[in-house]
């Protein structure tokens, strides 16, 4: 039997989706043919999007969202009910990091801040929780979707520095995992949980400690390079295979698993 990578006509809401994988992402579901909700901070984050979409015929909409609050995700849940009737795909690209929840290279983890250590934690991991249980119970009484969360390299290796980061990633991996099961469990098959662990990508938060300013790497960035095979870092695009790949029913069987996406970062030892 042929495999199905067929999207077209489904509903997907991306947490997160005025960021620049985020926003990537939607743009190439888009361009499949899935229907796109782009929930972000503010509505002009949200809109940057959307707009960018519908440029290429595509059809979407912008919410600005809390994913801190349940009570924000219902409403614009609600919304999106009404307008498509259903929702096929969650990808919870939403999170983020802070200075006092990462250890500088003059510092130990002594000088780490419990109020940001918190806030990183609250944002990655219950950020990617309450839209799960929000969607996900469309889901359950669809007895169809998909849920797609990000993980991190800082999961299974440690990346120095990031520890408020890592930790609340390492939760996400749990949860994805214990989601899965629930959802199969008791719901049936039709409803899968997985997630992607992205490599190193440069992005705005992250370019000034991978580059220096003539496009060379930082000595952080050599390191990385040194210990991804591919000898490069990634590109957004190169995400979006893995994620339609996983939100297809050409993946029906696949739920509770996180898929690497790094130029062979977590499977190089080194030597």
């Amino acid at each position: 039997m042929k495999p199905n990578f067929e999207l077209n006509e489904k509903v997907a809401v991306i947490t997160g989706g005025g960021g620049a994988l985020g926003g990537c992402v939607a743009k190439s579901l888009s361009k499949s043919g899935v229907k796109i909700a782009i929930l972000d901070l503010t509505q002009e984050a949200a809109n940057s999007t959307v707009e960018e979409i519908q440029k290429e015929g595509g059809n979407a909409i912008g919410f600005a969202a809390n994913v801190l609050s349940k009570e924000s995700i219902e409403n614009i849940a609600d919304e999106i009910i009404k307008l498509w009737g259903r929702v096929d795909i969650l990808l919870n690209a939403a999170g983020g990091n802070m200075p006092g929840a990462t250890i500088a290279v003059d510092q130990t983890i002594f000088d780490l801040s419990m109020d940001d250590f918190k806030k990183v934690t609250e944002l990655n991991l219950n950020g990617s929780v309450i839209p799960s249980l929000v969607f996900g119970k469309i889901m359950a009484d669809q007895k169809s979707g998909s849920i797609v969360n990000y993980s991190s390299m800082s999961v299974d290796r440690v990346i120095t520095r990031v520890v408020g980061y890592s930790a609340s990633k390492a939760g996400i991996e749990n949860f994805t995992r214990w989601m899965a099961v629930e959802m199969a469990l008791k719901f049936g098959p039709g409803v899968r949980v997985n997630a992607i662990a992205p490599g190193f990508f440069v992005g705005n938060q992250n370019r000034k400690l991978l580059l220096n300013e003539d496009g060379s790497y930082t000595d952080r960035g050599e390191t990385i390079i040194r210990n991804t095979p591919m000898k490069r870092f990634g590109e957004a695009e190169e995400l979006n295979g893995a994620i339609h790949f996983l939100c297809s029913d050409a993946a029906q069987f696949i739920t509770g698993v996180v898929l690497p996406i790094d130029g062979g970062f977590s499977a190089f030892s080194g030597v």
